[in-house]
């Protein structure tokens, strides 16, 4: 069976998502492992020298400026799932804007972000990368901030690394995820472009008070 941004709309949907063994691999499977990372949006870890260095920073916060740019910094990597189709299959959801980036910028350079899939209320993330250090955490801190403004309820990391771990993320079980999941695909009213972009100090502000 071919696979279609429909298709992997309906993948998600389901509680599932694509990955291939390596970008050289043209093979594509699901995956539903039976522990599932997510990161609560009340409960991301904002570490005093994250607050201070967004704080500090000249960078700009931007959504959707480089899509592809995201994607293509998430695979340049020694291992990397993405290959050829899976990267095509995340452009042409972008196109329906049911795929969005949350990106980092230092000038005219693109210096970290993170991508994920947009369904109702749960926001489904694929992969980040850093070119910068704290990069990548700040684009996570800025896109779980942004989620929870267009009343998100569920950001999916998938699986769970330490790193995930290290800013507030949980392994739950596959039962409780597909719970959380159901009660995301029945929320209507969230919307990713209803709340504007903002600085990264607005970002931090936010969280420390909420926290």
């Amino acid at each position: 069976m071919r696979l279609t941004p429909n298709l992997l709309l309906q993948g998600y949907a389901a509680g599932i998502f694509p990955m291939a063994e390596s970008r050289d691999d043209p093979e594509v499977f699901w995956v539903d492992p039976r522990m599932r990372g997510v990161l609560p949006l009340d409960g991301f870890h904002m570490s005093r020298s994250l607050a201070r260095a967004m704080r500090k920073s000249d960078w700009t916060l931007r959504i959707d400026a480089d899509f592809e740019g995201v994607v293509d910094g998430c695979a340049d990597r020694i291992d990397t799932w993405i290959n050829p189709e899976i990267r095509g299959l995340y452009n042409a959801l972008h196109e329906q804007k049911q795929a969005r980036s949350i990106e980092i910028w230092e000038g005219s350079h693109l210096v970290g972000g993170v991508y994920g899939v947009v369904l109702k209320g749960a926001f489904f993330g694929e992969s980040m990368f850093s070119r910068r250090t704290n990069a990548s955490k700040m684009a996570l801190a800025a896109a779980v901030d942004h989620l929870r403004r267009a009343g998100f309820a569920l950001f999916d990391t998938q699986f769970l690394t330490t790193h995930l771990a290290s800013l507030g993320a949980i392994e739950i079980a596959r039962d409780t995820y597909h719970a959380r999941l159901d009660r995301a695909l029945n929320i209507y009213g969230a919307n990713f472009d209803a709340v504007p972009v903002g600085t990264l100090q607005d970002v931090v502000q936010r969280m420390t008070q909420t926290s």
